[in-house]
């Protein structure tokens, strides 16, 4: 009976790998042999990793398949692992463990992540139930302030399968209190909204420019920023692509390196960097690897602040500052090489 219950939550809740396709998606097509194809196989992780917990046996036999994956697209089958654990912890009276397990355990490298699969969680459940969507992480440095990457998460789903409504109309969600700060939310989507512009489009900087100018000025800093989260992290493109994005994000260039700033944490924690996320650190950041890591960290605000700007957004801003042109920064964090 378990296993069927399972079984019937994943046919509800995720798509199938079909469904996922940037053709199926109704995407601008790719030009032949674009690098981007290689964008297709993170949603196409995401579900694998959706499908592999809602079957598993237990987190031995998820952590199992889990480690199979190639470790640059292990991070999104753990993505889709924790949105499969969060639709079953919150389809169960009081608050269910298997979300907790995994990121205390196997998925503790990949928590950053693993919020982002929360929002895609968020997206399929009503917002009564998002109260139980965060889990309790004692002793993970990245929790809560970290968290406002599930709305980000969240963002990112609505951009993906609802692109007229979220993209071409530009709309904005109803505020939500995540953290306390229900201000933020709408900040935080578009962040994840940035994110998806980069698969949406095929990592194509003049029309992702195009896109973000379709919306208002005051949301284009947050559009940007996920842009430079999602190009650092899942490439699809070279050196050539990124210096074209870096000149087309014009003033939003501090926002752009921002995003890959995070990217590059992201990855180090995880314990993989290839070598897009290399030359993307290079070219929109002007740092190393290890540089964008000491940036990241130096620049944490790790305790929640009071008052409607979240920590997390705290975080953020000491990292633009950080990288607009003329700010102090260590010498040693520059990256080597042209």
């Amino acid at each position: 009976m378990a296993r069927a219950l399972r079984s019937l939550r994943r046919t509800l809740f995720a798509p199938p790998l079909d469904e996922v396709s940037f053709a199926r998606r109704g995407f601008p097509p790719l030009p032949a042999n674009s690098p981007a194809d290689a964008l297709q196989a993170v949603p196409r992780a995401v579900v694998c990793g959706f499908e592999w917990a809602m079957e598993a046996g237990g987190l031995p036999e998820l952590t199992h398949r889990l480690e199979l994956i190639d470790a640059e697209q292990r991070g999104f089958a753990y993505e889709g692992a924790t949105m499969a654990c969060t639709v079953l912890d919150t389809a169960r009276p009081g608050h269910g463990s298997r979300t907790r397990e995994l990121l205390q355990g196997p998925g503790r490298p990949h928590v950053l992540l693993a919020y982002i699969g929360m929002g895609f969680a968020m997206a399929r459940l009503p917002r009564v139930l998002w109260k139980k969507v965060l889990p309790d992480l004692p002793g993970q440095p990245w929790h809560p302030v970290m968290s406002w990457l599930a709305v980000d998460g969240y963002g990112f789903d609505l951009a993906y399968f609802h692109t007229r409504r979220w993209v071409d109309e530009q709309r904005i969600p109803p505020a939500y209190p995540w953290l306390g700060a229900p201000g933020y939310f709408p900040r935080a989507v578009d962040q994840g909204i940035g994110r998806a512009l980069w698969f949406i489009h095929g990592a194509r900087p003049e029309r992702i420019d195009t896109a973000v100018r379709a919306f208002a000025a005051r949301r284009r800093p947050d559009l940007w920023s996920g842009v430079g989260l999602a190009a650092a992290f899942a490439g699809g493109c070279g050196a050539d692509t990124f210096e074209t994005l870096l000149r087309v994000a014009g003033e939003h260039r501090a926002e752009l390196g921002q995003g890959a700033v995070f990217a590059v944490r992201a990855r180090d924690l995880a314990g993989f960097v290839p070598p897009h996320t290399t030359v993307a650190a290079r070219v929109l950041t002007g740092l190393s690897v290890p540089g964008a890591v000491t940036l990241a960290d130096s620049c944490a605000v790790r305790d929640p602040v009071a008052g409607p700007v979240p920590a997390y957004e705290h975080w953020r801003r000491a990292i633009r500052a950080r990288l607009t042109p003329g700010a102090p920064g260590p010498a040693d964090q520059r990256a080597d090489g042209p």
